[in-house]
């Protein structure tokens, strides 16, 4: 059966738990990063993904984030994924890549980003975003692994003027027939421009994931994205990203979303995206 690659990851504002004015990435590139939100922070994501091989594209959407600030130094994390698998039925790709068209829900995401390290003038801050992927999806139509699977990584960054460093590794154990668990790692460099526009580019690689997935080989790819900071909206975000590989087998890779985020200590009402407003009604804010 196929995977559907949960792709997305989180966060992308102020910490209180990095050194002043840290930003921190996660979507829309692949390459995470060790900031959690702030506490009693939320962000929410609405995007959609695209991950495919010549043995099968998969894409995700609408997909829904959302990230928490629960405690000092660590954020729990979800993602709530509809989308589609689509096998190409090559056969050179056999015995991957093969089946019918399916969509529905997939795999849901939990995780916890923790910070151990803060980061400092000569020291990166250091942390772990451990996921794991909850069986939604169906195993039967290839939109789920059907047992729990793990994303096991170790991050890295630094924050250096407008620039940002952001890097590390980590293992994928997946516990089903058809899969193998693999390494994966990704370096990002992003640059800010003024208080509008981020821009980065990342290097992604990963290891064999297995027949049952699209990745059926180990493949690097480049992508190259950034955010966009509305100007009456300081909560407020589009996000995009385009890669391709580079090396190993052929694979493409696109995000496009929106963010929102907003805490206990905005003052402004338009922290919360308006259908949240809505549903948490207007006595919140007055």
């Amino acid at each position: 059966m196929k995977r559907f690659p949960t792709l997305a990851r989180a966060i992308l504002l102020l910490v209180a738990v990095a050194a002043p004015r840290a930003w921190a990435q996660g979507p829309p590139y692949q390459t995470d990063d060790p900031v959690p939100v702030d506490l009693h922070h939320y962000e929410f994501y609405i995007f959609g993904s695209a991950d495919g091989t010549p043995a099968e594209m998969d894409s995700q959407g609408p997909a829904f984030e959302f990230n928490w600030g629960a405690v000092p130094r660590v954020q729990l994390h979800t993602i709530l994924p509809w989308g589609v698998v689509a096998p190409s039925n090559n056969p050179a790709y056999l015995p991957g890549g093969t089946g019918p068209t399916e969509f529905g829900l997939t795999d849901t995401e939990l995780g916890a980003k923790i910070a151990y390290i803060k980061e400092s003038k000569y020291v990166p801050q250091i942390g772990t975003f451990t996921m794991f992927e909850m069986p939604t999806g169906s195993y039967s139509k290839g939109l789920g692994v059907g047992k729990v699977w793990y994303r096991l990584p170790v991050w890295l960054q630094k924050n250096i003027g407008h620039w940002l460093v952001d890097g590390g590794a980590g293992e994928t154990v997946v516990p089903q027939t058809g899969y193998r668990d693999f390494p994966y790692g990704g370096f990002l460099v992003k640059y800010t421009f003024g208080e509008t526009l981020e821009f980065g580019g990342e290097v992604v690689a990963h290891g064999k994931e297995g027949f049952a997935a699209p990745q059926t080989q180990a493949s690097t790819l480049i992508d190259m994205g950034g955010s966009y900071h509305f100007k009456h909206s300081e909560h407020q975000q589009f996000l995009f990203a385009y890669g391709h590989s580079v090396a190993g087998q052929t694979e493409n890779y696109a995000y496009v979303g929106m963010y929102w985020t907003w805490g206990k200590d905005d003052k402004d009402a338009d922290a919360k995206p308006g259908f949240l407003r809505q549903a948490l009604g207007r006595n919140e804010f007055e």
